[in-house]
């Protein structure tokens, strides 16, 4: 346990998803939707069924199981019930935190799941199985409705997985599911904040003058917008209660700390060791996370800021765009990978990321941008595309654009709301 009560975890050998080993299972049902390529691809339904047996073999093995039943989506109209199989303990309090928790009566009355999660992530795939890459395996079964993990120990592919899960059934009920964080304004004004790792997505929605809707995944329904997740997993790397105090004071009891590196005697967290990995992170509940809303639903966006973090010095610190231009930047998704957003990134890299978040991708990206088109449409939505880049110049000549600056572009397009 850390000095302020948070439970201090490793993930083994993999520190990150491992999007390279995550597959669909191509069924009859699904086959004609699911956007086939290098983010989804097709696993046979016997192989499934192969790394399934082993999984839940492996399980069977252990001494002690631990079971979790949470909700995915805040509104329940739309929420689907999920429940967690795993053999770690901190697997289990991840997604306690990452799932919505259900009431004494909810779980009494819980029922049947409409996903299951099988985590034996401390036991290998077998790598010799047909289509299996390596000894890591995270398949999803659309038909069987199961997520089956093996050789990755990692607690982010759960929660992605049932992102990826909630990316495929919200379209079908006319949802258009999104990669974004969210707040609300006192006046009930909501925006969504887009943007890839490096851009200051989580930084910038956390605003003490505004409401936190939730921090990564959210739904915008024919009501509004609702979270998908009870909780938030935020990056550590460099954490600082000056820089980020609504994060640093959410690391307590029942918080998960993943790869940190801490003093054998204090128990202090040091948030800037990247020895283990760069990729540090915290899972905790949003009630943690003092002006969060709960639940954690909102009315229709007034504003959705497209966050990109131009390296290259062409894009302008904010720009106000047409329809036409959100579009263009949905679809592309475009930012720079700077230091510290990924193994081996010592310069500036362009990189594109369809919707802002290719990697869970179920349908084609133009099926989520035709929805976004039409609801921002209906609700007169504007959208802003503010760069947390550079100015001035490219890299090396410019100079950063300070988070301060950004923080102020954001309150005055909030101010000329309200």
């Amino acid at each position: 346990m850390s000095s302020t009560g948070a439970l201090i975890t490793r993930s083994g050998q993999k520190t990150g998803r491992s999007p390279k080993d995550k597959r669909i299972v191509q069924e009859k049902s699904t086959d004609g939707e699911i956007w086939w390529g290098p983010v989804n691809i097709p696993m046979e339904e016997k192989v499934f069924r192969v790394n399934h047996e082993r999984a839940v073999d492996y399980l069977n093995t252990r001494e002690r199981l631990y079971v979790f039943d949470g909700f995915a989506g805040w509104d329940p109209k739309y929420r689907i019930k999920v429940r967690v199989v795993c053999a770690r303990a901190y697997h289990a309090l991840f997604m306690r935190n990452m799932l919505i928790r259900p009431s004494e009566e909810e779980l009494e009355n819980f029922g049947e799941p409409d996903f299951t999660i099988f985590n034996a992530g401390q036991f290998p795939a077998n790598r010799y199985t047909s289509g299996m890459t390596s000894a890591t395996s995270v398949a999803i079964s659309f038909e069987r409705r199961q997520l089956v993990i093996l050789g990755t120990q990692y607690a982010g592919e759960m929660k992605k997985g049932i992102f990826t899960v909630m990316h495929y059934l919200m379209p079908k009920t006319g949802v258009l599911s999104l990669h974004s964080s969210a707040n609300e304004g006192p006046d009930g004004d909501v925006s969504l904040f887009f943007g890839l790792s490096g851009t200051g997505k989580t930084t910038l929605s956390a605003d003490p003058r505004r409401s936190l809707i939730g921090d990564d995944e959210h739904c915008w329904s024919d009501d509004g917008i609702f979270n998908i997740e009870g909780g938030c997993y935020a990056k550590c790397i460099d954490l600082s209660a000056d820089k980020e105090p609504e994060i640093f004071g959410a690391i307590r009891f029942g918080s998960v700390l993943e790869n940190v590196v801490l003093d054998d005697e204090t128990r202090v967290v040091d948030y800037t060791d990247s020895s283990i990995t760069e990729n540090t992170r915290c899972a905790y509940p949003i009630e943690y996370i003092p002006n969060a809303k709960i639940p954690c639903v909102g009315g229709h966006p007034k504003n959705i800021l497209l966050l990109t973090c131009d390296a290259f010095g062409v894009l302008p610190p904010v720009a106000k765009l047409t329809p036409e231009q959100a579009m263009y930047h949905f679809i592309s998704g475009y930012t720079a990978k700077i230091a510290g957003t990924e193994e081996g990134v010592t310069e500036p890299q362009a990189t594109f990321s369809s919707c802002f978040g290719q990697p869970f991708l179920a349908w084609h990206p133009v099926k989520y941008a035709s929805m976004l088109a039409e609801k921002m449409k209906e609700h007169n939505t504007n959208v802003w595309l503010i760069n947390t880049g550079w100015n001035g110049g490219a890299y090396g000549v410019g100079e950063r654009i300070s988070i301060k600056y950004s923080r102020a572009i954001i309150n005055a397009i909030h101010s000329d709301m309200q």
